[in-house]
Parts: C-alpha cells; sequence; structure tokens
C-alpha cells in the first residue's frame, strides 16, 4: 500500500527525471496542489520556487490503478466497461477523444467497442510549473483524427478538480466538435456534468471528515 512517504519518493524521482508539476499529477493521479506539496516534502527546489514548503498537505485522494494499467486484458475488460456505460446513448458519436496520457489506451479500447474514429488531446497542465495554468494551452495530436464537426465522447482516468475535463471539453468546442459525455474510471468529485456535458465514472470516491 502506498503511503504519503511512498508517494513522496515518486514525485522526487519523477521531478528528478524533469517531468513538470503538472505531470507528476497526472502520474500519482492527484491535484497539481497536492503534486507541488509532494515534490516540496522530496526537497526538490525547481528554479521557479518560490513559496516556503507547507506544513501540511492539501486534501487530496490518491487513486492507485496500476494492477489494471500494467494488464492488457484488465485494461481491455475495464475499458470495455467504461464504453458500456455511455453504448445505451442514442447519440450518433463518431469520434473518441482520450486525454493523455492514460486517457488515450482507456479511449482506444473505448473507440473500437462503439466503431468510432480516435482523437488525442495534451492538456495544459503537461506544461504546468506553478502559477496561472489559464496562461498554458493544451492541443490534440495531430496523428489522430480531428475533432471538427464531430460529436465526440471524452475518455480519461480520474476527474480529481474538473478542471482538466472542462478544458478539453472547451477545446473540442473550440475546434467545432461537440462533446456529449465524458467517461472516467472515477471521479473524485461525484459531478453529473461538466459544462453542461455528462460525467459517468465506475467509481465515486467521496472524503468523509467530521466538521470540526
Amino acid at each position: 500500500m502506498k503511503n504519503v512517504d511512498n508517494l513522496i519518493e515518486s514525485a522526487t524521482k519523477l521531478a528528478g527525471r524533469g517531468l513538470s508539476r503538472g505531470e507528476i499529477a497526472d502520474e500519482l493521479n492527484v491535484s497539481r496542489e497536492t503534486a507541488s506539496w509532494l515534490v516540496e516534502r522530496g526537497g526538490v527546489e525547481h528554479e521557479t520556487d518560490s513559496q516556503p514548503r507547507p506544513a501540511a498537505g492539501p486534501q487530496d485522494i490518491h487513486v492507485d490503478w496500476s494492477a489494471i494499467g500494467r494488464d492488457s486484458q484488465r485494461l481491455t475488460h475495464v475499458s470495455r466497461a467504461m464504453a458500456d456505460l455511455i453504448s445505451k446513448d442514442d447519440t450518433d458519436v463518431g469520434l473518441t477523444v482520450g486525454i493523455e496520457k492514460a486517457g488515450v489506451p482507456l479511449a482506444t479500447v473505448v473507440a473500437n467497442e462503439l466503431d468510432t474514429d480516435i482523437a488525442a488531446y495534451g492538456p495544459a497542465k503537461h506544461q504546468w510549473e506553478e502559477g496561472d495554468i489559464d496562461e498554458i494551452d493544451g492541443g490534440f495530436s495531430q496523428n489522430f483524427s480531428a475533432v471538427s464537426d464531430q460529436h465526440c465522447y471524452i475518455i480519461d482516468d480520474i476527474i480529481t478538480s474538473g478542471t482538466t475535463m472542462r478544458e478539453t471539453i472547451t477545446a473540442v468546442r473550440d475546434c467545432g466538435g461537440t462533446p456529449v459525455g465524458c467517461v472516467v474510471l472515477v471521479d473524485k468529485q461525484g459531478l453529473d456534468d461538466i459544462d453542461g456535458v455528462p460525467v459517468s465514472s465506475l467509481m465515486n470516491v467521496v472524503s468523509v471528515a467530521p466538521e470540526e
């Protein structure tokens, strides 16, 4: 079982390999704020660091689904379950959008199950270190299908705050596509929709804490 010390060690190694804090958040399935805290606790200082280390970490839930991700059969079975969540939708959908990195292998199976083309979106957080993420742009890979004039499903592994999914929905719309549904493995927020687009998940994770 991974405890906080294990996560700090993992974040330190990832930062040492040159990953941005946004990429570390993606790899560890935590928020950007949690990723920053883990890196700072691990003693990896970036040139842009100017804030003192926080004594206590932000509230977050770490989700480790590597037992699924490392096995192609398990990944396929789970992705098929994700496809089943939206298979009853009557909308004529021609494209499945996978959010890089972990959303793309899931989306590949979903697209195969639903007989759609596939697109890949690289979110802004992969370039983020600190500051305002709104100043950074994500983008669609040119190696996959275009989203223009397509009704789309959007696939990712985890919804932590909803920021990345919201960004992807906006990007699809800006490129002339129509997002009709979002599907994830785990939703930490328990959202029904994001910007009017329905959200489906295999699992909702809710943190229960007593009021102080």
